[in-house]
């Protein structure tokens, strides 16, 4: 990885959650000054109780931060359009408008490879291929949230970078980790595609270490970066470990039409249960894609290279799950 500069001070939004602890505790570790918010505070860690979607005294807590990090959003298959662009939308002009009045020098937001839909992108799709839309809220609300942050930086508000990540996984992962657990467990998961879909995982701390190089890099302002982990591997091969974790034969493997039929009919049963569930036909999309993600940007521009590999990943994982007494 190439040098990057420190800054003094940084905030995070997110602050508590999985992507957003890793990157606080790794700028804490190179010595920078960290705050943050969240829906909970953590006085100790610096972080303020507060919620993007609304303007409030969580944005001051910005103020004299050189860098900015955004991380916070709604990552889910199961929210309506309303409630994801009220906090991947909304939520990201509010911080921008922190940032901007706290003289931040950078800011970097968090979007998504999922900026490229979940249908029909290229094999190792890069970054000057046009974002798509697809009727899934995350997808269009990440989309949306990149144009604010573009928009601030052709403004001159500051500089931004704009950050993809592939499928982020590594202890403390929800979507990746814990959830698939848990249905497993279940006996509620289910792969489209004969298990054949691409996933493109990357470890928590390799994109930790690539979010610093991007945010600490003058090249890399008014940027889109993709940070993945370098590699494609089936559904099947990396959910094989979760259904070994949870001592369960499996994945399942259904055809496509098949898995998205019974993925409507569980999403129609649990919304007349009022009941919030990621088992519906746009996880089951997702699980289909056919193509990866190129790094090779990041690699030119930042030096950037996964150091973890899927194996080495797991095995850290495995030993999180242990000591947190999930498995």
């Amino acid at each position: 990885m190439e040098s990057w500069t420190l800054p003094r001070r940084v905030f995070v939004t997110g602050a508590r959650g999985f992507i957003g602890a890793a990157l606080a505790q790794r700028y804490r570790a190179a010595g920078a000054e960290v705050r943050g918010v969240d829906h909970v505070a953590d006085r100790a860690a610096g972080i303020v109780a507060g919620d993007i979607a609304a303007p409030g005294a969580w944005q001051e807590h910005a103020a004299g931060c050189d860098l900015v990090v955004h991380t916070a959003a709604v990552v889910s298959n199961a929210q309506g359009h309303d409630a994801s662009w009220r906090v991947n939308v909304l939520g990201t002009r509010n911080v921008l408008d922190a940032a901007a009045r706290g003289s931040a020098e950078r800011f970097l937001h968090l979007s998504s490879v999922r900026a490229f839909s979940d249908l029909g992108f290229p094999a190792d799709v890069e970054e000057r291929h046009p974002v798509r839309p697809d009727g899934a809220p995350y997808v269009d609300t990440k989309i949306a949230s990149e144009h604010v942050v573009l928009q601030a930086h052709a403004g001159g508000e500051l500089a931004c970078t704009i950050v993809r990540p592939g499928d982020v996984y590594g202890p403390g992962s929800r979507p990746w980790i814990v959830m698939p657990l848990e249905l497993i467990r279940a006996r509620r998961f289910a792969l489209p595609a004969m298990g054949r879909g691409r996933f493109s995982p990357v470890y928590v701390d390799d994109l930790a270490d690539g979010i610093a190089a991007a945010a600490g890099a003058a090249a890399a302002s008014g940027q889109v970066l993709t940070l993945a982990g370098g590699l494609t591997v089936s559904t099947r091969e990396f959910f094989a470990h979760h259904h070994r974790w949870a001592g369960r034969r499996g994945p399942l493997l259904l055809p496509t039409p098949v898995a998205l039929a019974g993925a409507t009919a569980v999403a129609a049963v649990n919304r007349l249960r009022g009941v919030e569930s990621e088992v519906n036909p746009v996880s089951m999309r997702y699980f289909a894609r056919t193509g990866g993600y190129s790094i090779a940007k990041a690699r030119v521009l930042l030096g950037y290279e996964p150091a973890v590999t899927l194996e080495d990943g797991m095995r850290r994982t495995e030993a999180w799950l242990a000591e947190s007494g999930l498995i």
